[in-house]
């Protein structure tokens, strides 16, 4: 077999995951609600019929061929042919109506989340989160390897070789980490003043506002678009296509406003792959880890930074008309850096997030390695909720029912942003040395920033491995200090504390 003939049957499943990726995003932004058991039937057909081509007598001639010729394989072909053989590895034991069934069940599983939502009622979705569920359990055999435990299998999906043991110990130490933030903030900080947050920003102004600063971050919307959405996302049909979604509120501008900037980075990532990895698995990116760690470093790094504020306050002004001409930057830039126990993770401040996460996996490894019942998880949902921030639900949709992923199958994928926010905490460490980031922010181009994440993270796409691109950024393993120390000087900051 010739490595143009290998290329092009990869070129073939991509263009049916691409088609696939436009089913999707056209579900969560436009489709009717009706037309959601039609589209479960398109879905689950084309999704079966990638999977077979993905692990068909094609691809496993090619295996078998480039096993024993891998010198005939150019740079990029090999890297493509170890990706596609660590996915077949993966799947190829699965019988394909059985995943077929799986993708259509999640379509009809989405439908039932935005009904749920709808009526504050996780019994809504119950049936549907069940099925999922049953699914992962009947594929994780497939899937393991060795001795890792049923919840380590689906880490693996999104983090390359993370496990359980691993991240109780990363969590613990953010934990302790958090808390103890809290506590000195809590006896000894001055609250900053938020109440001018609430006043009405209208979605046109807020669009104004996020799309220009997007843009400065270097989002690229010629090769891509904002929409409108019930759960904010990024999907990626190409480089040249990676969409963003929000959602609005006229009365909480922040939150479209820092969800359109993590969005953001999510798509400058996908953007910036080097195109020799087009029509490829390789061109997207390395983990959802290291995805997030793009988004959360618009967010949170670049997002908490004064500078960036400071050069960003007179634009605000001028996209609200006059709404905030009364404030000073310093309450303003003081006022999105509040930190306050919330009930949705999306709204929760840069400090609390990491708890959020937490929780939910804490849930999710009760699922896969206790089998708990589902019947109880709002239950538990809502008494961890009181544990970790003192607070409980009142209903399900500021409970269990909020996010999207249980519904999409993406067990698993919640750690991946904790996991992001300590890459990009760890990634600013590193960037200093080359980068005057305070400077940067503080001028009119941001373009040495994101040079360095495309030099660093982006082009590689999922040629690397995420160990691989945070060790050669930085220099050393995942370091959760980095989050814990820049937490604290940016809230002991706002909240006038001196130690």
């Amino acid at each position: 077999m010739k490595e143009q003939e290998f290329l092009q049957e990869v070129k073939e499943i991509e263009l049916l995951n691409s088609a696939l990726g436009l089913l999707e995003w056209d579900s969560q932004t436009g489709m009717p609600e009706a037309g959601s058991g039609f589209r479960g039937e398109t879905v689950g057909y084309l999704s079966g019929m990638s999977f077979e081509r993905s692990v068909g007598p094609k691809i496993q001639e090619a295996l078998s061929y480039f096993d024993e010729h891998p010198d005939e394989l150019s740079e990029v072909g090999l890297a493509v042919y170890k990706q596609v053989k660590e996915d077949y590895e993966l799947n190829h034991s699965i019988p394909p109506e059985r995943m077929q069934a799986y993708n259509t069940a999640l379509t009809n599983a989405h439908a039932a989340w935005l009904k749920a939502r709808k009526m504050k009622d996780f019994g809504q979705m119950k049936a549907e989160i069940q099925t999922i569920i049953d699914f992962l359990k009947e594929f994780i055999p497939y899937w393991k390897k060795e001795e890792a435990t049923n919840y380590d299998v689906l880490l693996n999906q999104y983090e390359p070789e993370l496990t359980v043991a691993k991240l109780d110990q990363i969590f613990a130490q953010v934990k302790t980490g958090i808390m103890e933030i809290r506590a000195v903030i809590a006896e000894k900080g001055t609250a900053p003043r938020t109440d001018f947050l609430s006043r009405k920003v209208t979605k046109e102004q807020q669009r104004k506002f996020v799309i220009g600063v997007a843009e400065q971050l270097g989002y690229d919307f010629s090769r891509g678009r904002l929409d409108d959405t019930v759960h904010p996302f990024m999907l990626d049909l190409n480089r040249n296509d990676a969409r963003i979604t929000t959602r609005w509120d006229e009365t909480n501008f922040s939150m479209a406003t820092f969800g359109v900037i993590h969005e953001a980075g999510h798509g400058i990532y996908e953007q910036s792959i080097d195109p020799k990895y087009d029509y490829t698995p390789l061109s997207t990116g390395a983990s959802m880890g290291i995805h997030e760690s793009q988004s959360l470093f618009n967010e949170i790094i670049i997002g908490s930074n004064k500078q960036f504020w400071e050069k960003q306050f007179p634009f605000f002004k001028e996209c609200t008309e006059g709404t905030f001409d009364d404030i000073t930057f310093a309450d303003f830039y003081d006022s999105l850096k509040e930190t306050k126990a919330s009930l949705i993770r999306i709204e929760a401040d840069s400090l609390t997030y990491p708890l959020h996460i937490i929780i939910r996996y804490e849930i999710e490894k009760l699922i896969f390695n206790e089998d708990i019942s589902v019947d109880e998880l709002p239950k538990i949902w809502n008494d961890k909720y009181e544990e970790y921030l003192g607070i409980r639900p009142e209903n399900d949709l500021e409970g269990i029912v909020q996010d999207v992923h249980w519904s999409g199958g993406s067990f698993g994928y919640f750690p991946s942003y904790a996991l992001g926010y300590m890459y990009a905490a760890q990634l600013r460490h590193a960037m200093e040395n080359d980068v005057e980031i305070n400077e940067v922010l503080a001028s009119d181009d941001y373009s040495p920033i994101k040079n360095w994440l495309t030099e660093h993270i982006h082009q590689y796409g999922a040629s690397r491995k995420p160990n691989r691109l945070i060790k050669d950024a930085t220099g050393e393993e995942l370091n959760p200090q980095y989050l814990i120390d820049y937490m604290k000087s940016v809230y002991y900051d706002v909240y006038k504390i001196n130690e």
